[in-house]
């Protein structure tokens, strides 16, 4: 038996754990936007200085928001997983 089974294990057996599971994919919902709105923000910032480098801004900008929108989804799953298991 893993240490990951025993975990979800005792977070099954207490009432808290459907709480938890909502308070993290809600946490993780709300990082994420504050995460992708400060990208936008700095993108839009960056290409106002140089309009010139604005293909190569927006390209980083989609990839950064990709990798935050990737995490979040892992930790929904977590959370989920919590939740139903």
């Amino acid at each position: 038996m893993s240490i990951l089974e025993i975990i979800l294990q005792a977070a099954a057996d207490s009432g808290l754990s459907k709480f938890g599971a909502a308070l993290g994919a809600g946490l993780a919902a709300i990082g994420a936007g504050f995460g992708i709105g400060n990208i936008g923000k700095g993108a839009l910032e960056s290409i106002a200085r140089q309009p010139e480098a604005a293909g190569d801004i927006r390209a980083n900008m989609i990839v950064a928001a990709a990798l935050i929108e990737g995490a979040v989804f892992f930790a929904i799953v977590v959370c989920l997983l919590i939740l139903f298991f």
